[in-house]
């Protein structure tokens, strides 16, 4: 079977900051798995984060994610947006521990971490990334 030639993205398809309104969209996703508290520190730390950059594959493969197809309404208008030369704003991570089984959890950027993949799946990802909260936990 013929190797997928990755199509061409613009030279840069990616912006240098995240948009204002990841970050609400990551205390959203964060604040159904974490404490309101711990949420705060994370997304505190993720507007601090300096600038790093990962492989589409490697970030998927860490946060044991499924590839969701181009059909997929999201990927598909990041896709179109990257082909009309829009940027598409940095992704906001948490980063996992393989000692506690915790993955690496994507707290915003999923459609985009998949929409670079099918333009290139050793495409150079900017990310903004947090640690797990040390906050202790809350009673039950």
């Amino acid at each position: 079977m013929a190797k997928k030639t990755p199509k061409s993205p613009p030279a840069t398809h990616w912006r240098e900051d995240p948009a204002e309104h990841d970050y609400p969209a990551a205390d959203d996703y964060l604040s159904l798995i974490f404490s309101p508290a711990e949420t705060e520190q994370m997304v505190a730390q993720l507007r601090d984060a300096p600038l790093l950059h990962r492989k589409a594959k490697d970030l998927l493969r860490a946060a044991r994610l499924t590839l969701l197809p181009e059909t997929n309404p999201e990927v598909a208008k990041d896709l179109k947006r990257v082909s009309s030369g829009d940027a598409l704003s940095p992704v906001l991570l948490v980063r996992g521990s393989a000692p506690a089984g915790v993955e690496l959890i994507v707290a915003d950027g999923y459609h985009r971490i998949c929409a670079s993949y099918h333009l290139n799946e050793d495409d150079s990802i900017p990310c903004r990334l947090a640690e797990l909260p040390s906050v202790s936990p809350t009673p039950a």
